[in-house]
């Protein structure tokens, strides 16, 4: 099996996870510069075998689509044209406050939990792994 890789994107940064080859585990991977996105996911699929990228859609609370839907979804369109892996959306509605509080229930101080890459990542692996228990 191929692993899956998802993302929550965010204008300066995107949290990256993946889960293992049999896709049953998800890991927080890294966090990239926006700006640096494609090419890193570029390089990443160069290296491993990945079938499915998983965007995280924000949404408001009455499920209309956040307004930072519109800087998603031109990336989608280039990430559609630089590499060819099917792309799902998975309702991200709050990731970050689960991560944050993740990161609490772990232990993490206060300066740690303040680290916003780490944040993101921890989003991106909640995204993930809510993708892989509703499947």
């Amino acid at each position: 099996m191929a692993k899956i890789l998802a993302m929550d994107y965010g204008k300066k940064r995107t949290g990256i996870a993946v889960t293992d080859d049999l896709q049953i585990i998800a890991s927080g991977l890294t966090t990239v510069e926006t700006k640096n996105l494609i090419p890193f996911l570029q390089d990443y699929t160069k290296k491993e075998v990945v079938e499915l990228f998983i965007i995280g859609e924000p949404k408001q609370m009455n499920n209309q689509v956040s307004q930072s839907e519109a800087l998603i979804l031109p990336f989608i369109e280039k990430l559609k044209e630089k590499i060819n892996i099917p792309i799902q959306r998975v309702d991200e509605r709050f990731t970050s406050k689960m991560a944050f509080q993740t990161m609490i229930d772990s232990g993490l101080s206060k300066k740690k939990r303040q680290n916003k890459a780490l944040v993101d990542q921890i989003s991106a692996t909640i995204i993930l792994q809510t993708f892989l228990s509703g499947r």
